[in-house]
């Protein structure tokens, strides 16, 4: 099994919903009821991606990148 390390957002919605989503990896978002909970289904939806990649033979890599942006 390979190791990644990828960062991941957690905030609370509106509504009190956790959300967490991974930057590098678009579209791989979750929620929960408390941060953990959203934590641990980020985890998951991240595992079902890569294995769903694997499954089709995309690879697994993902690439970040930081920029520089004047605002």
């Amino acid at each position: 099994m390979n190791s990644m390390k990828l960062t991941v957002t957690i905030y609370q919605y509106e509504d009190g919903v956790y959300i967490a989503e991974c930057p590098s990896v678009p579209g791989c978002e979750s929620q929960g009821t408390s941060e953990m909970e959203a934590e641990a289904n980020i985890v998951d939806a991240l595992r079902q991606h890569f294995a769903a990649r694997a499954e089709l033979g995309v690879p697994l890599s993902v690439s970040t990148k930081e920029i520089d942006l004047s605002v």
